[in-house]
């Protein structure tokens, strides 16, 4: 399915959010990343026009420290270098639902792969088919282990020379270990972490359209939204395509609401929902296997998995009455029934959402849980976990 053009020497293009035209249009590259892959299924993959080269990679620059320049205006940060907070963790929330809001991720991990066997080295390492895509376009894919334990969601790019991958910060360093040990002598395959020479933002909201006139590389999605879309700039243009966003209407969001929207979208998250003990079908990551395209790292195992309805839990999010604790037992009737993974409150304390597993045979939506001692629940299938396409036995033939 194709989308619209953007003309890039049109100012009309940065959508009904924009404040302010841009007089000098600077080269920026477009990509599509909200692909389904499963099955060859090429009638999900959408496509969208490469108009300028992306920059070059580059060190970054000692005088380009957005962080530092956030932190004087007074953004809280971590000290490990994460923006928690801007001090305006409500406003953000109402504008994720109603207008448009930017989240700096440079703390996430960011892996280039390049050499003439970067597609099928990486079609053979995780979970998408690689093969069936074309540069500008792009997909989720899944890094798991030979059980199909889920490890990480890598938000990923098919550039003209290289693939860029979108990894949590926690996993970054472990993937690129593992990828690098499985490249043999023969194969032309290299592993660059560039997490420190390059910045990523993300764009997202009802009011987010397409951005224009920085020079950068666009994907269209948010990672945890299929609105808005993603920037990938060196640090040296961090600051002016920040000022310039903000310029525009857009509200800065923290580290804190990002993992707020990250839970009440239903994305899951290593650590949380991605661990050892949960494997990538009952994750509910449908969208970014695919079944057909031959030997991968786990297939066999999510293979019998669906050819034997082995599935015996699902991820779910939960309307909560009350604050409740991750690994707090969920029951029905005093029975357990699954555990809660993640909990976050809404605007001002009020809601409360969680996500957890629970039995398949326990689950289904509008079923009513209790969470812990007391706290009651109601099963509902977020934005992210509903937009999954589920695999039958037949689709795998």
């Amino acid at each position: 399915m194709a989308l619209a053009t953007v003309a890039s020497s049109s100012s009309a293009a940065v959508g009904a959010w924009t404040r302010r035209r841009t007089t000098t249009p600077m080269p920026t590259t477009y990509f599509c990343t909200n692909c389904k892959v499963n099955n060859n299924n090429t009638n999900n993959i959408k496509k969208m026009k490469t108009f300028a080269s992306h920059f070059e990679l580059s060190p970054p620059p000692i005088d380009h420290d957005l962080l530092e320049t956030l932190a004087m205006e007074g953004a809280k940060v971590s000290e490990d270098g994460i923006i928690q907070t801007y001090n305006n963790d409500d406003e953000a929330i109402n504008a994720f639902g109603t207008g448009v809001v930017v989240s700096n991720l440079s703390h996430f991990g960011r892996i280039r792969v390049t050499g003439d066997d970067r597609i099928q080295f990486l079609h053979n390492q995780s979970t998408a088919n690689f093969e069936c895509l074309l540069e500008g376009e792009g997909c989720d894919t899944i890094f798991v282990t030979p059980t199909a334990r889920t490890i990480d969601i890598a938000y990923t790019w098919i550039m003209k020379n290289s693939m860029m991958l979108l990894v949590s910060p926690e996993t970054c360093g472990n993937i690129i270990q593992m990828l690098n040990k499985y490249i043999f002598f023969a194969d032309k395959v290299k592993i660059q972490d560039i997490t420190k020479k390059t910045s990523f933002f993300v764009i997202t909201g009802p009011e987010s359209k397409h951005v224009n006139g920085m020079p950068m590389t666009v994907g269209v999605g948010s990672v945890i939204s299929e609105e808005g879309c993603s920037l990938l700039m060196s640090p040296a243009a961090a600051q002016p395509v920040w000022d310039m966003l903000l310029s525009r209407g857009a509200v800065p969001m923290g580290s804190n609401v990002w993992e707020k929207l990250r839970i009440i979208q239903g994305r899951p998250a290593p650590g949380k929902e991605l661990t050892k003990e949960f494997n990538v079908l009952e994750a509910g990551l449908w969208n970014s296997i695919s079944l057909n395209k031959g030997c991968y790292k786990g297939q066999e195992t999510i293979s019998r998995l669906i050819t034997y309805d082995g599935v015996k839990q699902t991820l779910w999010g939960i309307r909560l009455s009350a604050r409740a604790e991750p690994g707090s037992p969920i029951t029905i009737d005093g029975k357990k029934v699954g555990v809660l993974t993640s909990y976050t409150s809404g605007q001002k304390g009020s809601d409360h959402f969680g996500l957890g597993y629970i039995k398949k045979n326990f689950s289904s939506d509008g079923i009513s849980v209790t969470v812990g001692e007391n706290t009651n629940g109601t099963l509902v299938k977020p934005p992210y976990l509903a937009r999954q396409s589920v695999l039958s036995k037949s689709s795998s033939s």
